[in-house]
């Protein structure tokens, strides 16, 4: 999403401009951007925007765990250990661990 400089608007402004007009410009596509301070910490935008960006967080998310799920089976040599030769490798044995849970 493209802000235009013209969005951003001061607490203050946004507060003396009221709440319906706000809500009005980002129906009407132009979303506003509060500053305080000199920093950015809020927009106000359409509910259509709003959804979109939170379904692009999630396909995010979603390709995070698929890029892991790649580098592992790329990586993959099909060899397998048993947990008791991997326990033992790490110097753990294994009746401890049943007996402490």
């Amino acid at each position: 999403m493209n802000v235009d400089t013209g969005d951003l608007i001061s607490v203050t402004d946004a507060s003396n401009r009221g709440v319906s007009k706000l809500a009005s410009d980002a129906e009407h596509g132009r979303p506003q951007v509060l500053v305080r301070n000199n920093k950015p910490v809020a927009a106000i935008v359409d509910i259509p925007t709003m959804d979109r960006l939170r379904r692009l967080d999630e396909l995010e998310d979603d390709l995070r765990l698929l890029s892991i799920a790649l580098v592992r089976t790329a990586a993959d040599s099909g060899r397998r250990y048993a947990l008791d030769d991997v326990l033992a490798e790490a110097g753990i044995d294994r009746d401890e661990l049943t007996d402490e849970a």
